[in-house]
């Protein structure tokens, strides 16, 4: 029995995370026969869950819309509350690096009654934040609509902003979603190039999925393509710096999303870090409170010079002139 319970979670779990499902697909996640899934199947029916037929070779099933997931015991103002609360630290990224408020949030609007729905959109109309920090912020709907192809392997259309302002439309297969802790990333293949890209996601104007199901076998590993197309290209200007760390403590210290490392020795790391200028490239590195050595270029040393003597001397008091004995 407490198998059994189990398995009826697992396949509520499963039928939630994609549109459609075949027969024998959730017979081998389950690993179970096929006459097993439809018994479990009927008694989900029973339970009161939405669960469709697909029709096709083999047969398959989907949860209905609105049908995803049971009832929440939850009246309309508590499901607002939390809906909100979920889209706020989504978009606000307030839970960090990690993704588990928007893979809520993305899970809660598929259950949505129409009148909460219409709800949450008249406020996204009539509300408005003031600014959080000084970089573009993906809005929650397109976070929502790339997470959604993401979770269905579904092909889709991408309307895309680069940071010259060029607007071009793709075609990509979706991957995942990543969060450096200060920007939302869109890892994808871009199908006329055959090749993976990231996106930045508060440059995306639009995606519409086509309907065409992807299998990618072969998707790299989305956090550290992020982090090699930052570190590589993602800024107009490059240093080299040798901190006075482990590698593992530089690590730490300097994300891995953030700089690439090589170690040089047991107590010294070499970072190549990217920023907009050389001073802005030096503020960074004086936050960093550690022992440094600018390795490449010379503007940046000469920046990093610049901010000590301007510390140093707005900090150098006169030394009170000695009293006259007499």
């Amino acid at each position: 029995m407490i198998a059994t319970s189990a398995r009826l979670l697992r396949l509520v779990s499963l039928l939630s995370s994609r549109p459609a499902w075949s027969n024998a697909e959730l017979a081998r996640h389950l690993d179970v026969t096929e006459r097993t899934v439809r018994r479990d199947v009927d008694r989900l029916r029973e339970l009161g869950y939405g669960v469709e037929s697909v029709p096709g070779p083999g047969g398959g099933y989907r949860f209905g819309a609105g049908n995803r997931m049971p009832p929440l015991n939850l009246d309309d103002d508590e499901v607002f509350a939390v809906a909100m609360a979920l889209r706020e630290a989504a978009q606000g990224a307030a839970l960090g690096a990690d993704p588990a408020a928007l893979s809520a949030l993305l899970k809660l609007r598929q259950i949505l009654p129409a009148r909460m729905a219409r709800r949450l959109e008249s406020l996204d109309a009539t509300v408005e934040h003031t600014p959080r920090c000084e970089s573009p912020r993906a809005s929650a709907d397109v976070l929502f609509l790339l997470a959604s192809v993401c979770r269905a392997s579904e092909r889709a259309t991408l309307t895309y902003r680069d940071m010259h302002g060029t607007t071009t439309v793709r075609c990509v297969d979706p991957h995942r979603l990543v969060h450096t802790g200060v920007h939302w990333y869109f890892v994808a293949r871009d199908v006329e190039r055959s090749a993976w890209r990231t996106f930045r996601a508060d440059r995306v104007v639009d995606v519409k999925p086509t309907g065409e199901k992807v299998d990618l076998r072969d998707a790299p590993d989305a956090a550290q393509l992020v982090s090699d197309t930052i570190t590589r290209t993602g800024y107009p200007f490059f240093a080299r710096v040798r901190l006075a760390l482990s590698f593992d403590d530089a690590r730490r210290l300097v994300a891995p999303i953030v700089a690439t490392h090589e170690s040089d020795g047991p107590d010294q790391t070499i970072i190549t870090i990217g920023g907009s200028d050389p001073d802005q490239l030096a503020g960074y590195l004086l936050s960093l409170r550690t022992p440094l050595e600018v390795l490449s270029p010379d503007s940046v040393r000469e920046a990093l010079l610049t901010r000590l003597n301007t510390l140093y001397h707005a900090n150098d008091a006169p030394r009170p002139e000695p009293e006259d004995p007499r």
